[in-house]
C-alpha cells in the first residue's frame, strides 16, 4: 500500500540532552573514543544492536533511559566535555590547523574528492573494502588537518552485501536496505525547503538525483541518491548496490558520480579548483568540467581541456589490467553521442580520450585511460605499485623511458584515531604525549615508543587479545545459532580459541591473488604448528569474496571445511561478515598480521598498517606497502615483523606458491613462534615487545593518512590550484594561449628531428672529467623557445641500453640554415667509471605545461643521426 503522504519521526530528547543530536550527526564521533563511550553509556546493548549508529540508538532508546540520563550529573558532565571538544574542533582550532600553518591565510582553493565508496563507519554501508576505507580515512585526515575539501560519492540503498555461510561453507550474499532517515545523514534542501536535486540526460530520458550530506568532522560529504519518485523503477535502482549489476549499470553509476557529482557542487554554489579522482570510477567528471568551462568562459574544447586538466588529480589503485573499468563502443555511443556534440567534438574524438591506441577503434573506452590523459597529476599508492603502473600504461606515452612515465607515487596510509584501540590510545597519551594524535607524521613523538615500559605495553596488548577472543566467540556463536547448531555445539564455541595463544590474523577481500589458502597448502604441517601443547598457535580469518568471484568463494569454503576437522577445530576460525567493527578487533588484538599476496599484484594494502599502529607484527610477502616498510626497518627480523621470501618474481605461479608456502612455514616454526614464547622469568617476551616498539617507532610516522594527505596537498593540490588559477585568469587567456600553442606544436612536430651530433665525448675519459656535446636539431616551423633539447646520458646495462640516465638541458647556440638550430651541453661531469652511453632527445616546452611529456611528442636521435 503506497502512502498518500510521509512524515519523519525524530527522537524526543530532554533539553539537557539536546546536544546529543548534533553529536550524532557529525561523524567525528567515529574517531573519538570519548564520544563513542558517551553513546554506549546510554544503553550498551542497544548500541550493539543499532550497529554502532547513534542516530538509530537515539531513535530506539527507551524514553525513561533518556530522562534518567538527563538527571545523571556524571553523564551530563561527560556530554558537556564531548560537546566542548567538538565545538573546539570545529571552530576554535580551525585557524591553527596544519593547512593554515603550512599554506597561510590567503583564500584557500576548494578541493573536491570523488570516490565510488567511502568507508567511514560500519553503520554507513557505502563501501566494499580497502578503496572505500582509504577514502574514508582521507576525509578524516583532511578534516583533522583543516583542508578546504569536500567529498562526493553515491548513497547506495543496499550498499555492499552482508555475508553469511551455509552449512557447506559457501558464501551467500544478503542485501539489506539502508534507512537513510535513521543514519547520520541530512537531506540537502533548497532555500524553499524542497530537496536539492540535479538531473542528467540518459538515453531517451532525464535521471534525477537528490543529495544527502554527511558531516565528517569539518568536511562535508555529498552523496547522490536516485531512489526518488521522479525516476522510473530502473533508474531508481542506479544507486541500489555498490558494484552491482552489469556494465550498463556500472556506466550509469559512473556517469552519476562524475557528471552528476560536478552538477551537485555547482547547485550548492561550490566551485572546486582541484578535483581528485580516487580510482577511475569518477573520471567522467573531467568531461563535465570541460563542458562547464566551455559554457562559462566561451572556450572551445581544446582550450577548456587545458584549463580543466590543470586542476585534475588522479589516483590509481589497481595493478591488474582487468581490474580497470572499460566500456564497449556501443555502450559509450548510447550514453555519450549527444554529450560529445555538446562538447563540440565527434563521438570518435571523445572515445580516443579513453584509448591507449588512438587508432584502434576496437579498443574499449577505459576510465583509467581517460583519467591519465586528462589529469595534471597521477599516482599509484605505493612505490612498488608506481613501478608496476608505469609499464602498464606506457602506451599513452610512446617513446618515453619507463621510469619517466608521469605516474608518481603517494603511498597510502591509515587514520590512526579510527583504528587504534582505546587502551593503546591511553598508553600513547601517557608516554608519547599528545603529538602522536595531533601530528601522527611527527617522528619525534613516535620516537618515544622505546620509553613505553615493556610490561605495560605487553599487558595492554594481552587485554586486546582477550577482547578479540571474546568477540570471535560471540560472532561464532551467532553464526552457529543461525545454522541451527545444537546446544552442545553452541557451548563448545566457548572453548574455541585460547586467550594466551599466539594469534595470527588474516582479514581482507578474498581475491585469488591474495592467496588466503597459502598457509593451508600443507595441512599436516600446519596442524603440528597449531597443535603444539607448549607453544600453541591459532588463526582468525575473515573476508568477503565478490558475489561473482567463484574462485574466491571456493577459497572461503576450503578454509571453513578445514576449520571443522579435529586438528583445527579449536585453533582455526572463520568469522562471517567482515566489517569495520570486526577489522578493529582483529588489527587491535592479533599478535601477527598475515598477508600473502602474489607479488606484484597488491597495490598497497592498509590492514597491516592498522595492525602496526596497534603494535601488531606483520608477516607478509614483499608486496604493496610492506615492500616499502621492509626497506624502512632495514630488513631486520622482529623490527616490526618479517618478510616471506625476498621479493622474487616467478614465471610459474604454482612454483611461487610452493616456495613461499615453504618459507612461511619455516618462518613460523623457526622464528615467529619461538620468539613469541621466548619469555623471561616474569613471563614477558622482551624480544617480541622490542619488535612491537620498533613497529611503532619506525612505521607509524610514515604509514598514516596525515602524512599521505599532506603529501597530496603539497605535491599535487596546491601546485594544481596555482596552475589552474593562472590559466583561468583574465577570462582564461592562459588556457587559450596554451591550447593554441599545442595545436601549433602538434601540426609541426613531424618535422622535428635530431639531424647530427657535431661534437661528443672522446672514446675514453676519466672520472670527474667534463664532457661537451653539441647537436644540430631540425625544428621545422617551430622555434627554439617551443622545445627542450636534452642530453640523455648514463651507464649502459648488460643489454647495451642506457640506464640510471640523467637528462641534461642543452642550451640553444644559434640557427643553422632555415630550420636547424645548434644546441650545446657543456661541462657535463662524469661521476663514475664504467661504460656509458648518450643520446639526444627533443620535447615540447611551454611555461604552462602540466608535466614534462605530451603523449606522442618526443623525438630521439636515431641510428641514422650523423655523428661528426
Amino acid at each position: 500500500m503506497e502512502p498518500i503522504g510521509t512524515f519523519r519521526v525524530s527522537p524526543r530528547l530532554p533539553p539537557a540532552l539536546e546536544r546529543l543530536r548534533e553529536l550524532a550527526y557529525n561523524l567525528r564521533w567515529a574517531w573519538d573514543h570519548s564520544s563513542l563511550e558517551l553513546f554506549r553509556r546510554l544503553d550498551a546493548d542497544l548500541w550493539e544492536d543499532a550497529g554502532h549508529n547513534p542516530v538509530l540508538l537515539l531513535g530506539r532508546i527507551d524514553q525513561s533511559r533518556l530522562e534518567a540520563a538527563a538527571e545523571d550529573e556524571a553523564f551530563l558532565s561527560h556530554l558537556d566535555g564531548v560537546s566542548r571538544f567538538l565545538d573546539d574542533y570545529l571552530t576554535l582550532t580551525k585557524e591553527s590547523t596544519w593547512f593554515r600553518r603550512a599554506h597561510g591565510s590567503a583564500p584557500a582553493p576548494l578541493i573536491a574528492y570523488f570516490s565510488a565508496e567511502f568507508g567511514l563507519t560500519e553503520c554507513l554501508s557505502i563501501f566494499a573494502g580497502g578503496l572505500g576505507i582509504l577514502a574514508g580515512d582521507h576525509l578524516k585526515s583532511a578534516s583533522d588537518l583543516g583542508l578546504p575539501l569536500v567529498g562526493v560519492g553515491l548513497l547506495y540503498q543496499q550498499g555492499y552485501f552482508r555475508q553469511v555461510l551455509n552449512d557447506a561453507g559457501r558464501q551467500q550474499e544478503i542485501y539489506q536496505d539502508n534507512d537513510f532517515y535513521t543514519l547520520p545523514l541530512a537531506l540537502e534542501r533548497r532555500p524553499d525547503g524542497n530537496p536539492l536535486t540535479i538531473a542528467i540526460a540518459f538515453p531517451g530520458r532525464q535521471v534525477a538525483a537528490q543529495v544527502w550530506r554527511a558531516r565528517v568532522g569539518r568536511i562535508p560529504l555529498y552523496l547522490l541518491d536516485t531512489n526518488i519518485p521522479a525516476n522510473g523503477p530502473g533508474d531508481r535502482d542506479i544507486t541500489d548496490q555498490l558494484y552491482g549489476g552489469d556494465l550498463e549499470m556500472r556506466i550509469q553509476q559512473e556517469i552519476l558520480l562524475g557528471i552528476g557529482g560536478c552538477r551537485v557542487l555547482e547547485a550548492l554554489g561550490l566551485d572546486p579548483v582541484v578535483c581528485h579522482m580516487n580510482e577511475g570510477h569518477s573520471a567522467f567528471l573531467a568531461l563535465e568540467r570541460i563542458r562547464r568551462l566551455m559554457e562559462r568562459h566561451g572556450l572551445d574544447f581544446a582550450e577548456a581541456r587545458e584549463l580543466a586538466s590543470a586542476g585534475l588529480v588522479f589516483t590509481t589503485h589497481t595493478p591488474v589490467a582487468a581490474g580497470h573499468d572499460a566500456f564497449p563502443h556501443a555502450l559509450m555511443a548510447r550514453y555519450f553521442e549527444d554529450y560529445a556534440r555538446g562538447l563540440g567534438i565527434s563521438l570518435r574524438e571523445l572515445l580516443v580520450l579513453g584509448r591507449q591506441d588512438a587508432e584502434n577503434d576496437g579498443e574499449p573506452f577505459g576510465m583509467t585511460v581517460l583519467a591519465l590523459r586528462l589529469a595534471a597529476h597521477s599516482n599509484g599508492v605505493s612505490r612498488l605499485h608506481g613501478r608496476v603502473s608505469r609499464p602498464m600504461w606506457r602506451g599513452l606515452w610512446p617513446g618515453v623511458p619507463e621510469h619517466e612515465i608521469p605516474i608518481g607515487t603517494v603511498t597510502n596510509g591509515v587514520h590512526f584515531r579510527s583504528w587504534i584501540s582505546l587502551e593503546m590510545d591511553q598508553l600513547y597519551d601517557r608516554y608519547l604525549g599528545p603529538r602522536w594524535r595531533e601530528e601522527p607524521a611527527d617522528e619525534t613523538a613516535w620516537g618515544r615508543a622505546g620509553r613505553i615500559p615493556s610490561e605495560e605495553l605487553w599487558r595492554t596488548h594481552e587485554r586486546r587479545r582477550e577482547r578479540l577472543v571474546a568477540f570471535a566467540r560471540r560472532r561464532l556463536r551467532t553464526q552457529f545459532a543461525r545454522r541451527g547448531a545444537s546446544r552442545a555445539e553452541l557451548e563448545e564455541v566457548e572453548e574455541v580459541l585460547d586467550v594466551k595463544a599466539l594469534t595470527i590474523g588474516f582479514a581482507r577481500r578474498f581475491a585469488a591473488y591474495k592467496r588466503a589458502t597459502l598457509l593451508f597448502r600443507d595441512p599436516d604441517r600446519l596442524a603440528r604448528i597449531l597443535g603444539d601443547a607448549d607453544r600453541p598457535v591459532q588463526i582468525l580469518i575473515a573476508g568477503k569474496a565478490h558475489p561473482r568471484d567463484e574462485v574466491g568463494k571456493d577459497l572461503i569454503r576450503q578454509i571453513v571445511s578445514l576449520a571443522r576437522e579435529p586438528p583445527f577445530h579449536r585453533r582455526l576460525a572463520f568469522l562471517e561478515d567482515y566489517d569495520m567493527a570486526a577489522a578493529r578487533y582483529l588489527v587491535q588484538g592479533s599478535d601477527v598480521w598475515l598477508n600473502t599476496p602474489r607479488r606484484p599484484l597488491e597495490a598497497s594494502g592498509t590492514s597491516g598498517m592498522k595492525a602496526a599502529a596497534n603494535g601488531v607484527l606483520n608477516l607478509s610477502t614483499l608486496d604493496g606497502w610492506w615492500a616499502e616498510a621492509w626497506d624502512v626497518v632495514g630488513g631486520e627480523a622482529l623490527a616490526g615483523g618479517w618478510a616471506i621470501g625476498g621479493g622474487e618474481l616467478y614465471s610459474d605461479p604454482e612454483e611461487q606458491d610452493r616456495v613461499e608456502a615453504e618459507a612461511l612455514y619455516a618462518l613460523l616454526e623457526r622464528t615467529v613462534v619461538p620468539a613469541f614464547y621466548d619469555r623471561d622469568a616474569g613471563g614477558l617476551p622482551r624480544r617480541w615487545v622490542g619488535g612491537m616498539k620498533a613497529a611503532l617507532g619506525r612505521l607509524c610516522p610514515i604509514f598514516n593518512t596525515h602524512r599521505m594527505v599532506r603529501e597530496y596537498t603539497d605535491r599535487f593540490y596546491m601546485p594544481a590550484a596555482s596552475r589552474a588559477r593562472r590559466l583561468a585568469a583574465d577570462e582564461a587567456v592562459g588556457a587559450r594561449a596554451l591550447a593554441a600553442w599545442k595545436t601549433r606544436v602538434l601540426a609541426g612536430w613531424s618535422a622535428v628531428s635530431v639531424e647530427a651530433v657535431d661534437a661528443g665525448p672522446a672514446d675514453e675519459v676519466e672520472v670527474g672529467e667534463q664532457v661537451c656535446v653539441r647537436a644540430r636539431v631540425r625544428l621545422g616551423s617551430l622555434g627554439p623557445e617551443d622545445v627542450a633539447v636534452q642530453l640523455y646520458i648514463g651507464r649502459l646495462d648488460p643489454r647495451g641500453m642506457i640506464s640510471e640516465a640523467t637528462a641534461i638541458r642543452m642550451q640553444p647556440g644559434g640557427p643553422v640554415g632555415d630550420t636547424a638550430h645548434v644546441f650545446e651541453a657543456s661541462a657535463v661531469p662524469c661521476p663514475a667509471s664504467g661504460l656509458h652511453g648518450y643520446t639526444i632527445r627533443v620535447l615540447p616546452q611551454h611555461a604552462d605545461l602540466d608535466g614534462r611529456f605530451l603523449p606522442g611528442l618526443i623525438a630521439w636521435a636515431g641510428p641514422e643521426t650523423a655523428v661528426e
